[in-house]
């Protein structure tokens, strides 16, 4: 990230760079594990983009700056250079429709982009971006970068792939390896190093919502009992078979990897690919777009324009929606046109759902599967053969995308790692094993730190401990904490403390559209599995209405071995103290809701009650609940108060019990 200096400066470092068609990204990989290096303003994603000067050719704006201003500068800002690389003029012809600017025929019979009066090769705009995210990489290193591993997709041949090694030397760059994307996204999620079996979940990062409460306490609490456990030991297959699907802005691929471990090291083979260099997020952003332009000119007149800054307006507006409706049921779209010829105000309006976009993308998510067929025939495979699903490109957000794939693969498609950044994650993977880095993965034996969720008032509870070997699996059983609760947010947490605030957070996700019980009633199960590539998933599923959601977790990278002992030795030298506050909040949770259950009773049946034993109970209470309001309590004198609560309200009870049944006689 911005900022973080390089761990050993003994050593060279070797950056991984995936040099997109729509993005690119730098990420750097040492004890700590792979990381994004961060641009000017925390950028993690540079688009591909350069817009150079229309008379002297030189370079006004690279990444973010050219993107955006794109429909104003078509003639002169090059997007999509990768497609050229290394190609001809005839072997672009089917991609010279989707560029706006012009390609001629060059020397050696290679495309060259035509700005004014020069001849700009794709290598050169290439190499301007490389150029920007070297600088990139040595603000955030804080030292000088001469090598670097590139990505390509597995389909390039031999000229494309020199050509992205010429990008990098005009850029300053060794390009000391070229790695196919597939192979990259396997190496960030350690596949094929160390293989296993078994089911994973997946699930989306949905969006806060108002209202939503943490889960209260343990309810019924039960580890999985060792037979069910997955094996403390399991022997790793020397062969893993691996589909990457690859969907992003504006191309698609579906790669086959056969993965092989051998005593001369791993060697990965790439049995099939097929795809689309013409199918990607983009087409749903078009889609997004027609559908407002053509409302628009029906309410508005069929005669309305749409200059430059309303189309670039348009597609900032379907990507949005897009992201949208990736987390959310819905997307409200508005649109202010500006006033009419009279002066009357020209708004569009619209809102659009999840199941009218799913209908929407339906064809074009049927293209990728029928790719994914195409790829399983080609490297005479059946679903059984592929041991896992990786998940690459922005576009494979979309629930419907994975869900097709799911279902197409029989299995949850692995998605712990942010998909656009997974490519650049596996480059610097490889960096850090040419350049001799020590890449011990956290998590590849055992895990290091425990892994638990945050219950209601800030503390732990811990499902998977320390020093379980994987593969490890665990269960427990949770409720709700208010009455009514329809939403549920589980934030997964890593670290050997009581509280919240001393543990690192992973991520958290939601547990929508349950029914509206009390508080207490609901059964949520929550389930960790840490596979034997080190990815946790977690699940949590209502049991009475089956509503479940989950989500996907890497959670070794980041913490260098000495960070796991430090906060191993934090949690032994506070140990009392975290357990006496972990104690304050389960006896304070506690009390409110027997309080709450109390005060319900008293609501009920307090006319039939005698004074004194009623004010008998309602001291109690008044001292319970000065206790679970003051921070200095102690917890011995509080669970002394909240035990004789308790059993001065067994008669109050009985009465309410007595009434109840009275009324449904009646």
């Amino acid at each position: 990230m911005t900022g973080t200096k390089q761990t050993n400066p003994s050593v060279e470092p070797i950056i991984g760079i995936d040099l997109g068609t729509t993005n690119s990204l730098v990420a750097y990989c040492d004890e700590r594990g792979p990381r994004i290096l961060e641009g000017p303003g925390g950028q993690r994603l540079m688009p591909s983009v350069v817009r150079y000067n229309l008379s002297g050719g030189g370079v006004e704006a690279v990444g973010r700056e050219a993107r955006d201003h794109a429909v104003e500068h078509p003639k002169n800002t090059v997007s999509s250079a990768k497609r050229l690389m290394g190609r001809s003029v005839n072997d672009v012809q089917d991609d010279l429709a989707y560029l706006p600017y012009e390609v001629v025929e060059g020397g050696h019979d290679t495309a060259r982009v035509k700005i004014g009066d020069q001849l700009i090769s794709p290598q050169e705009v290439s190499a301007v971006i490389l150029s920007e995210l070297r600088v990139w990489a040595e603000a955030a290193l804080g030292v000088t970068v001469r090598k670097t591993v590139v990505t390509v997709p597995a389909y390039f041949d031999d000229a494309q792939r020199q050509a992205t090694r010429d990008a990098g030397r005009i850029a300053g760059l060794q390009v000391v390896r070229i790695v196919n994307e597939p192979t990259a996204a396997a190496l960030a999620y350690n596949l094929g190093d160390n293989p296993g079996v078994g089911d994973q979940g997946s699930g989306i990062r949905e969006k806060k919502s108002d209202g939503t409460v943490s889960l209260s306490t343990k309810l019924n609490p039960e580890v999985c009992s060792s037979e069910n456990q997955p094996p403390a030991t399991s022997h790793h297959p020397p062969t893993q078979t691996v589909a990457v699907f690859d969907l992003g802005g504006g191309t698609f691929d579906v790669s086959v990897l056969r993965l092989m471990k051998t005593e001369q090291g791993r060697v990965d083979q790439v049995l099939a690919t097929a795809g689309d260099t013409h199918l990607g997020g983009d087409d749903v952003d078009r889609m997004i777009v027609e559908l407002i332009q053509a409302e628009v000119r029906k309410q508005f007149g069929e005669q309305i324009a749409f200059p430059a800054s309303t189309r670039q307006a348009f597609r900032n507006l379907a990507e949005a929606t897009k992201i949208r409706l990736s987390a959310e049921d819905s997307a409200q779209i508005e649109v202010d046109l500006g006033a009419d010829k009279s002066g009357g105000a020209r708004i569009y309006q619209r809102t659009l759902s999840r199941e009218d976009f799913n209908t929407m993308i339906g064809p074009w998510v049927d293209r990728t599967i029928d790719c994914c067929r195409d790829a399983l025939r080609s490297a005479k495979c059946s679903v059984d053969d592929i041991d896992r699903v990786v998940m690459v490109g922005g576009s494979t957000r979309i629930p419907l995308v994975r869900d097709r794939v799911g279902g197409l693969f029989e299995t949850e498609p692995y998605t712990a790692l942010n998909p656009d950044e997974v490519v650049a994650l596996g480059a610097a993977v490889q960096g850090s094993i040419l350049a001799g880095i020590n890449r011990d993965m956290l998590l590849l034996d055992v895990i290091p730190l425990s892994l638990g969720i945050e219950t209601m008032g800030g503390a732990v509870s811990k499902l998977i401990m320390s020093n379980s070997t994987i593969p490890a699996q665990a269960t427990e059983m949770f409720s709700t904490y208010a009455d009514g609760q329809t939403n549920i947010k589980v934030h997964v947490l890593q670290g050997e403390r009581e509280l919240v605030s001393d543990c690192r957070s992973l991520g958290e996700f939601e547990l929508k559209g349950i029914p509206p019980m009390p508080a207490g009633l609901p059964k949520v199960e929550v389930t960790f599995l840490v596979d034997a590539n080190g990815v946790l998933s977690v699940q949590a599923v209502e049991k009475r209405s089956e509503k479940r959601a989950s989500i996907q977790i890497v959670p070794n990278h980041g913490l260098t071995r000495d960070e796991v002992q430090r906060m191993e030795n934090d949690s032994y030298a506070h140990a009392a103290q975290d357990m006496a506050a972990h104690r304050l909040i389960d006896l304070r949770n506690q009390a409110r809701l027997d309080i709450r259950a109390i005060e319900k009773q008293l609501a009920k049946v307090g006319d039939e009650m005698d004074a004194g034993y009623r004010a008998q109970v309602e001291q109690h209470v008044a001292e319970v609940k000065a206790m679970a309001d003051s921070s200095g309590v102690d917890p011995d004198k509080f669970h002394e108060a909240l035990d004789a609560m308790d059993k001065s309200t067994v008669r109050l009870a009985e009465l309410a019990i007595t009434m109840t049944l009275r009324e449904e006689q009646a």
